[in-house]
């Protein structure tokens, strides 16, 4: 018993631990390493910094040390060790995929493998870039959906009470937000790789799916996690409505009123272009952060960042049921008139 107990502690250790040297994790250290020199550049040539403020910048102990981000250090942690249990529980992209394969073999109107003679450059691009917008995409959609719908926003307004970011603060979520993410990821996933092993079928290998990489790849190298962080760079206006740049994010985390409800989107700007959602940058170091300027200690307390939000979602459901309830009264009321 004691062996199985210590098996699955170090077996936990490990899979946190991984989450620093994985390419396929976004706090990978060499894609840290890159955001620290991309940073670098931004400063020393844009900002006009030396090298040693910039560093000074870079690594400031006021924003690495606040009580915020001590709060995602330990959000990390504690969500890392919950996923770690429940994820054997959850639906995967297996599952999904395997029904949504034998569904597309249902269907009368089109066979199975009908683009089988396609080349496999061909379909390692198509595969590539359709994955990589679906999955971007469906980010854009949860998260705005997260903002808009009042159940979803006491869940993610774990992540934007946040009122100093460092790369750590990506993890900074509420555990049933990490599920429904964790679902978006495995549903889009599962459409790409079922249709395709469909429609092309051997095809489609393990080059192709691991090919979808590169755009993920790609992001992260060229600063992703500058997004969360006080570094905020700016892109050309011109690309600001293709890519999402660093103080573009930032922003989404400002407490402004003209910030409110701006820049959804994870890599592509385009999204919150066509829905019009879409704020340039500007000058960042001045920005407020958080959710509305007031706070105290039980701000970044991991009792307020767990379980409030599950109140909130309670009295919001029993408020619901208390205005159906007195509908339906209201109602039978007027037919018995």
């Amino acid at each position: 018993m004691l062996y199985k107990i210590m098996n699955t502690f170090y077996e936990l250790l490990y899979d946190i631990f991984y989450q620093f040297i994985d390419p396929k994790k976004r706090i990978f250290i060499f894609y840290l390493i890159f955001s620290v020199i991309i940073a670098l550049f931004w400063l020393i040539y844009n900002k006009k910094l030396s090298l040693k403020k910039s560093l000074k910048k870079i690594f400031n102990k006021k924003i690495f040390f606040s009580k915020s981000s001590k709060s995602d250090y330990k959000v990390f942690f504690i969500n890392q060790t919950i996923m770690f249990l429940i994820s054997p529980l959850l639906i995967t992209q297996l599952t999904i995929a395997t029904f949504l394969f034998y569904y597309f073999h249902s269907l009368n109107w089109i066979r199975a493998g009908i683009f089988e003679n396609a080349s496999t450059i061909s379909v390692i691009f198509l595969f590539t870039t359709i994955n990589f917008f679906l999955d971007d995409f469906s980010k854009f959609f949860v998260h705005r959906c997260m903002h808009k719908w009042k159940i979803l926003w006491a869940l993610h307004k774990v992540h934007h009470s946040a009122t100093t970011l460092t790369p750590m603060t990506v993890f900074r979520t509420h555990p049933l937000e990490g599920i429904i993410f964790s679902l978006r990821s495995a549903v889009i996933q599962a459409i790409t790789i079922s249709s395709f092993v469909f429609l092309f079928g051997n095809n489609v290998d393990l080059l192709t799916v691991l090919g979808a990489n590169i755009f993920v790849f790609l992001f992260n190298v060229f600063g992703s996690n500058l997004r969360h962080s006080h570094i905020g760079i700016r892109y050309w206006k011109w690309l600001e409505y293709i890519l999402i740049s660093p103080a573009q994010h930032q922003i989404h985390h400002s407490i402004s009123l003209h910030h409110h409800d701006k820049n959804f989107g994870s890599a592509f700007a385009v999204w919150d272009w066509i829905f019009g959602s879409l704020h340039h940058s500007e000058e960042t170091d001045n920005l407020t952060l958080g959710l509305d300027g007031h706070y105290n200690d039980k701000t970044h307390a991991l009792n307020n960042l767990y379980f409030k939000p599950i109140k909130e979602i309670s009295n919001i459901i029993n408020n619901k049921f208390y205005k159906l309830k007195k509908y339906i009264a209201k109602k039978n009321i007027l037919r018995r008139i």
